[in-house]
């Protein structure tokens, strides 16, 4: 997959430049569609790190904002299938990508720990149970902090979230709030790639 990925970049660089361009005001299941066919993965360093957080903390729910074609996904899930227990809640907007990242888990043996929730992240993540001790946010950048805030009242004491492409201006509202310690995070940003960050918060 992230040949695939590495492939479709060196080809489409340009094209899906001019698509982003072209859905500045486009609303996120506009954009969804729009970039269905193209892959948005974290880095292939990025997913040994998130593999190994989750392997370290063991979380009982892990929650990922933004699947696109379940590359992340699949860090997650092997993550909490080793660890003997844990379940990933993955959202998507695209039809396409949801089929495409079903057939994967299916194909990978990890279907039976990812639940799949399909449409928009703020209604859908609404039936999430149970204490959070894992998040990454990897979805549409505006959408950080409401995401953030509505899994708030749910994050175990200790809790790790990780949110990808903090050099995007959208993810400011973000980073201004998961720094301002008075919000109870303890957070530090990290060059995940030439050009663009991470950032690792801890919920006090």
């Amino acid at each position: 997959m992230y040949a695939a990925a590495d492939e479709q970049f060196t080809k489409l660089r340009d094209d899906v430049s001019g698509r982003f361009a072209n859905l500045s005001g486009a609303s996120a299941q506009e954009r969804a569609d729009a970039l269905s066919d193209i892959y948005m993965p974290v880095t292939r360093e990025a997913g040994r790190l998130l593999y190994s957080l989750v392997r370290a903390t063991k979380p009982a729910v892990v929650v990922e904002f933004g699947m696109s074609f379940g590359l992340s996904a699949l860090h997650l899930a092997s993550a909490v299938r080793d660890n003997g227990t844990g379940r990933v809640f993955t959202t998507e907007l695209s039809e396409a990508k949801i089929a495409a990242a079903t057939k994967t888990f299916a194909e990978t043996g990890l279907d039976d720990v990812i639940t799949v929730l399909e449409g928009d992240a703020l209604e859908t993540l609404k039936s999430v149970r149970g204490e959070i001790g894992f998040v990454l946010l990897d979805g549409w950048k505006e959408l950080y902090l409401p995401v953030l805030k509505l899994l708030e009242p749910q994050l175990a004491t200790g809790a790790l979230l990780v949110a990808d492409n903090t050099s995007m201006a959208d993810t400011q509202p973000y980073l201004d709030y998961v720094r301002d310690a008075g919000n109870g995070y303890v957070s530090v940003n990290f060059l995940a790639r030439d050009s663009d960050s991470m950032e690792l918060s801890c919920r006090g």
